[in-house]
């Protein structure tokens, strides 16, 4: 049993398959207690269509998710839980979700309980892909401020603006009945402040210049002009859909009695502003200017952060954006990441699975596949792959490309064909390095978080050998969440700024995997078959 009298906060991080809720001490950082619950509608599989990569999260699902896993972190302590002074929020972004002119979202009202449409567009939901080349199109031609010139010029099928466009044209009747859209990140905090109105949902400056091409530049959102060019359905939308956002050390309301009641925790509390989850993960791994923070889960989302007077004009073409204060006030944050890496080996897990039945269960060929994969040497038996299976996101978005395994033979086997998915999605988190570095911003570390970074001793090996860079692993299992705490201890008070309460409550660095110098120099050759491939792929 956890037990403390010291002042904590709630950390709450909604994941692609669920919501973990950690109890964080604010002295120190010390992880008293955490509960994990899956999202019992997507457990099922309800509202997606994968052929389509269509990817919907019903918002009951969060409200459920976020009562248990609360409620089972906080069980830990019996009848004496520790004094909560404030929560922090992430989720995966960028996932917006229509809400009403209430605030509520879209899917709980009368008539849309069941259209994927007023649900959750999750991060991964690909159906948006015309709607990203139509917004790339519009920009490209010269006629409006270049808005997507601080998201790495490519905008994305994974992002808001696409994702809403796509709605509107496809469902005009869900889409006229939204009077708002906000990402998943701003609807959770205003949903335990009890916010009533669309119109004052605080928005995260996280999400809103990573995803929603804010900017200071043009004053915040793109334009009316703009946005009735690429589509008069767009019209239809408030003008602008917000026109102020906040740090995550800022609050963005109190904590409802309703709320309170149901998670058995004080009311009146603060609530901090919300920001995706690799970003506060980030902080949670206790990131320093030129730190390479990479959240290895279902996709990669890598984070960097740098002095804006050391930046400059700086522009890195073909990642996620750079936006200041995006992950720290102070700093600029850069993003990035790969669209598939624990997908990818969960794929082909379900792959080799078909047709086993209840033996086929999640999770049970993988620790053989890596016991065997673990014995072959670089480059297995030749095979090589591409880490493609979800589109690309970085470098240059496009999820229109697919991936690949070539240099298959009657010698293949399950665990050969394993280490080249292993090793092609090691290639490219260095696709990705490569490209900050040859575009003026070093990498001067690296760092992994998440399940697979601490799980997974032969993947987090292979990095470091394909990169030839040491991989710093570090301690907590739930960084994000930790992070959304230390947001919130800043938020509470309970540190002077961001920075004092990185300092104290920072993730410490487990244990740290080292190049093999003959490893690294074989995957020269390797990574020289992944750049090819690539090519290959883009019908360059």
């Amino acid at each position: 049993m956890a037990v403390t009298g010291e002042p904590c906060v709630l950390g709450l991080d909604f994941g692609s398959d669920s919501v973990r809720a950690v109890v964080v001490r604010v002295a120190d950082g010390e992880e008293l207690a955490a509960a994990v619950a899956d999202y019992p509608r997507w457990a099922e599989g309800r509202f997606c269509d994968p052929a389509r990569q269509q990817f919907r999260q019903h918002p009951a699902d969060y409200n459920e998710a976020m009562t248990e896993a609360v409620r089972g972190a906080l069980a830990e302590f019996g009848a004496s839980p520790p004094p909560v002074i404030g929560i922090g929020v992430d989720t995966t972004g960028s996932s917006p979700l229509p809400v009403a002119a209430d605030g509520t979202a879209l899917a709980l009202k009368e008539g849309f309980e069941t259209d994927p449409d007023a649900m959750c567009i999750l991060w991964k939901d690909h159906t948006s892909v015309a709607e990203a080349a139509d917004i790339n199109a519009l920009c490209a031609s010269g006629r409006f401020p270049d808005y997507i010139r601080y998201v790495g010029g490519i905008y994305s099928s994974e992002w808001f603006w696409a994702k809403i466009l796509n709605v509107g044209r496809r469902n005009p009747a869900t889409f006229r009945a939204a009077a708002n859209w906000v990402e998943l990140c701003d609807y959770i905090p205003a949903l335990l402040t009890g916010v009533d109105d669309a119109s004052r949902v605080v928005r995260s400056q996280c999400a809103a210049g990573h995803k929603a091409l804010w900017a200071d530049e043009w004053g915040g959102l793109p334009g009316r002009d703009w946005l009735t060019a690429l589509d008069p359905v767009l019209g239809n939308l408030p003008m602008p859909l917000f026109d102020e956002t906040r740090t995550s050390d800022m609050q963005a309301g109190r904590l409802t009695p309703d709320w309170a009641e149901r998670f058995g925790i004080e009311a009146g509390i603060p609530v901090a502003v919300g920001a995706f989850d690799c970003h506060m993960g980030a902080v949670g791994a206790g990131i320093e200017p030129y730190s390479f923070v990479r959240v290895m889960g279902t996709s990669t989302c890598d984070i960097l952060m740098a002095p804006p007077e050391e930046v400059g004009d700086t522009l890195v073409r073909g990642i996620c954006g750079q936006v200041p204060g995006s992950v720290m006030r102070g700093y600029m944050g850069f993003e990035a990441g790969q669209s598939s890496f624990g997908d990818v080996f969960a794929w082909y897990e379900k792959l080799l699975s078909w047709g086993r039945g209840d033996t086929g269960r999640k999770g049970a060929l993988l620790p053989a596949l890596e016991a065997e994969a673990a014995k072959l040497p670089p480059g297995a038996l030749g095979e090589r792959a591409l880490d493609w299976l979800n589109g690309r996101r970085t470098p240059d978005a496009d999820q229109t490309v697919r991936a690949m395994i070539a240099g298959l033979h009657l010698g293949s086997s399950a665990p050969s064909v394993y280490r080249a998915l292993i090793e092609a999605t090691a290639c490219g988190g260095r696709a990705i390095i490569e490209r900050f570095v040859e575009q003026g911003i070093p990498v001067k570390k690296v760092v992994g978080i998440g399940g697979i970074a601490r799980k997974s001793d032969l993947i987090s090996q292979i990095c470091a050998d394909v990169m030839n860079r040491d991989i710093h692993v570090v301690e907590s299992d739930q960084c994000c969440a930790r992070g959304a705490a230390i947001f919130a201890a800043t938020a509470a008070g309970g540190h002077a700024d961001i920075e004092a309460a990185r300092a104290a409550m920072l993730s410490p660095v487990e244990k740290v995997f080292r190049p093999d110098p003959q490893a690294a120099a074989q995957y020269e050759a390797i990574y020289g078959d992944y750049k090819r491939l690539g090519a290959f792929a883009n019908g360059e």
